[in-house]
């Protein structure tokens, strides 16, 4: 039996000669500037910040003042639910430390505290495809011209 109980690396080393006697490096080849070394860059999806609405899901865009209403709902921006603080699991359903409940939550208020929420999404740029009935009415609509 083998005196050496484990043959991993390091347990129990002799740290006498190294295992390993492989090849020494081959010289390295020159390099031919007609070949490109570098990978393909990708074309990768943009990403962008964006404020949507909390109701409705509609994209706000432009800062968020006192006064903002959703341009497709009509509800007020400057509210509780469109704050980054607000958090239904915190106290006064808010993280910030504020002395009193704010209610309801979805209506304008001067809380001084108030930053909107947005967030990062990919920007997708490509536009739906004409379906065939409208590629027709086109196409027909084209005839009387």
């Amino acid at each position: 039996m083998s005196d050496q109980k484990y043959r991993q690396r390091g347990y129990q080393d002799s740290g006498g000669a190294d295992r390993r006697s492989g090849p020494s490096q081959k010289p390295r080849a020159p390099i031919d500037p007609r070949i490109p070394r570098d990978p393909k860059v990708m074309n990768m999806m943009a990403f962008a910040e964006v404020f949507r609405c909390a109701r409705c899901g509609a994209i706000e865009v432009g800062p968020i003042g006192s006064l903002s209403t959703c341009a497709k709902c009509g509800v007020d921006l400057h509210a509780c639910i469109h704050c980054q603080s607000f958090d239904p699991g915190a106290r006064f359903e808010c993280r910030e430390p504020i002395t009193a409940r704010v209610s309801p939550k979805d209506v304008r208020n001067a809380c001084p505290l108030f930053v909107g929420v947005t967030r990062v999404e990919k920007e997708t740029g490509s536009t739906p495809s004409a379906s065939p009935e409208s590629r027709a009415r086109k196409a027909f609509d084209d005839l009387f011209k």
